[in-house]
């Protein structure tokens, strides 16, 4: 699963898999802490994160949304999506 971008200690990861299942969504690392997050809404669908991270994911999810989501096209087609700014 490749590293997207990282940023404040957080990871952001998505699987490359053709057919990979809808909603269409990445996975986020912090610590001990895992959260998947669908791109459309920008919410955590599984797991957690702290306070602080969560908003910081979120916030950065509802920025590059659109780079999510062409990254989701390329991954659901088995090829590597392209890494995304990181929060500064």
């Amino acid at each position: 699963m490749p590293t997207i971008s990282m940023f404040f200690g957080i990871i952001i990861r998505m699987y490359c898999s053709p057919g990979e299942h809808n909603p269409p969504h990445f996975h986020a690392y912090y610590q001990d802490y895992r959260a998947t997050i669908d791109i459309q809404s920008c919410e955590i669908s599984e797991g957690s994160l702290p306070s602080r991270q969560r908003k910081l994911v979120l916030a950065w999810a509802e920025i590059h949304r659109e780079e999510l989501m062409a990254d989701w096209d390329l991954a659901s087609k088995g090829e590597l999506p392209f890494p995304i700014e990181p929060l500064k």
